[in-house]
């Protein structure tokens, strides 16, 4: 028995530069921060030759070629696997929350799998691994920025080059910063699922179109991910809030199904609550909500969501990205 787990992501700032569409051209730039969410996937070897699946649902199947799920089917024919396997995954977030899960899972899935075949792979190998697999073998009109946090964890900053390679570097933000950090972010459920390529299917015909609003808005949220940058490595963080509001504003300008009536109330009552700043995370149209809220203002943020129907998510930094927690595989 194999258990691999690898962590979901908050985008700080810069996100969405990392789609093809705009950083094949421009390059793009990011933030981003893995949290103790993970995905979790097991992998046994079974007695008997077929394959067995266990996520939403259950597949048994004779082979590869039969598996519906597309990700378990084209990781087992990236890794050569065909036979007498069982693989189950489980996750501690909703998948469509905009957090990234899709790609975490993909990211956890392939480490598994290179573990059963005693394959150590590296993190960069395995951050291109999953881009390989979503984006080029299922076509996902997304980015590179969740498999690479996934695989590498930490608060990291990573460049988009036009020619499709990606620079990593953790960010020097002292501990105490992050704690910080971690204190004055308020995550909040808002309730609502959607699959990203919804709202990334239609950014990125923006983006290929070239519209100039959409363009200069993506250049400016590129240079809030260089901010956020130096915010943190200063430890100033009070502005990382005002930072955040703007983000929203340019971020909500790149699709129609950014956001809707129901999202900008619950924006504007955290606002008005005490909230600095926020947004929604991920492609947008549902998923989460980080705001940037003062100690004082805490409680106050937190009923306000509350009494608006909308649950709060606690979360810790996660240090470690994509691991292998137990293998028990001897076979």
């Amino acid at each position: 028995m194999i258990v691999s787990r690898a962590p979901v992501r908050f985008s700080l700032g810069g996100g969405g530069t990392d789609l093809p569409a705009y950083s094949t051209r421009f390059g793009g730039y990011l933030v981003s921060a893995a949290i103790d969410k993970y995905i979790y996937v097991t992998a046994n070897k079974r007695f008997h030759r077929d394959i067995r699946l266990a996520y939403s649902k259950t597949e048994i199947v004779s082979s590869v070629d039969r598996v519906e799920h597309p990700i378990f089917r084209e990781a087992l024919r990236m890794t050569g696997i065909d036979h007498s396997i069982e693989l189950t995954s489980v996750a501690d977030l909703p998948a469509n929350s905009g957090l990234g899960s899709s790609s975490a899972f993909t990211v956890a899935l392939l480490n598994a799998l290179h573990t059963y075949k005693r394959e150590f792979v590296s993190s960069e190998k395995l951050a291109e691994e999953a881009c390989t697999l979503e984006i080029e073998r299922l076509g996902e009109p997304i980015g590179k920025q969740d498999q690479y946090i996934s695989a590498f964890g930490n608060v990291t900053a990573f460049r988009f080059n036009p020619d499709g390679t990606v620079h990593v570097e953790p960010v020097p933000v002292r501990d105490e910063v992050l704690d910080e950090l971690e204190s004055n972010l308020v995550i909040i459920w808002s309730g609502i699922e959607r699959p990203a390529r919804v709202v990334l299917s239609e950014q990125g015909q923006r983006l290929r179109e070239l519209e100039p609003p959409v363009i200069e808005s993506m250049h400016r949220i590129k240079e809030m991910g260089h901010e956020t940058y130096r915010i943190l490595t200063s430890g100033d963080i009070d502005q990382y809030g005002e930072l955040l509001h703007v983000h929203w504003s340019h971020k909500r300008k790149l699709a129609s199904k950014m956001t809707d009536s129901v999202i900008d109330e619950h924006y504007e009552a955290a606002r008005n609550a005490g909230a600095i700043g926020g947004k929604l995370m991920g492609a947008g149209g549902g998923g989460f909500f980080m705001f940037y809220v003062r100690p004082q203002d805490r409680r106050r943020v937190l009923e306000t969501m509350l009494a608006r129907g909308l649950r709060p998510l606690r979360f810790r930094f996660d240090m470690d990205g994509a691991r292998i927690m137990a293998n028990m595989h001897r076979s």
